[in-house]
């Protein structure tokens, strides 16, 4: 893992390390701490990073003002911030998790948990996926989103206009963000339930999901059972 703190507080940022350290161990690469956003902010364009810890408030610097631009990033966002009134805000534009400060040790693990551990998922009211275009940053709204498909080490989103729009994030990290309404159908597929119209068996053990918008995808052996009666 490759991690980056931005903190002002170089107290709470040598516990947020230790706390870090003593949580990842041996599977830690890097761990970087910036006391600034603009510090932070160029430490991003020029290191990949897995997780970033940002506080909301640094030397009277507004996280939010940020927010948009690393959340369509490749990594997770985890806000640790006294702003508990942002978190509902915070959640929308797509972070993992909302760490309310003062902390401990015990609720900083849930949230790194959320990364590590498959199938942790928590319903957080993403309402927007924020996507890099252009040079700048739009917002896509989740109720426009018809399905996501793997590209790699990117996302294809398919929107219901037609469109797709390509974000950084891949889509093992998407399914950990989005909500338990979108379902993992095939290794290359999340699809929200609401527009499957219904399961196509095919010869040869072939499953497929019919959409409402008559789109076929393909649904992975191992997930055909789950997903059959999940739409009973």
């Amino acid at each position: 893992m490759r991690i980056l703190i931005i903190e002002d507080e170089a107290r709470i940022a040598k516990r947020l390390e230790r706390m870090t350290s003593k949580f990842f161990e041996h599977n830690l690469s890097s761990l970087a701490i910036c006391d600034s956003l603009t510090k932070g902010l160029n430490y991003i364009d020029q290191h990949p990073i897995d997780i970033l810890l940002l506080d909301l408030n640094l030397n009277g610097e507004d996280g939010f003002n940020v927010l948009e631009s690393v959340v369509a990033g490749s990594f997770h966002t985890i806000i640790v911030s006294a702003n508990t009134d942002k978190a509902i805000t915070a959640f929308a534009y797509g972070v993992l998790d909302f760490v309310p400060k003062p902390f401990d040790e015990h609720r900083l693990e849930l949230a790194f948990k959320r990364i590590t551990i498959s199938g942790i998922k928590i319903e957080n009211d993403i309402k927007f996926l924020a996507v890099k275009k252009a040079g700048n940053v739009c917002l896509i709204d989740i109720q426009d989103l018809f399905y996501v498909k793997g590209a790699g080490i990117y996302s294809e989103l398919h929107l219901k206009n037609g469109k797709t729009e390509l974000h950084d994030k891949s889509l093992e990290k998407l399914e950990q963000l989005l909500a338990t309404s979108f379902e993992r159908i095939h290794k290359s597929y999340l699809v929200p339930l609401q527009v499957a119209e219904r399961i196509i068996v095919q010869p040869g053990s072939r499953y497929h999901l019919l959409l409402k918008n008559g789109e076929m995808l393909p649904i992975g052996r191992s997930r055909y059972k789950e997903l059959k009666n999940k739409m009973i």
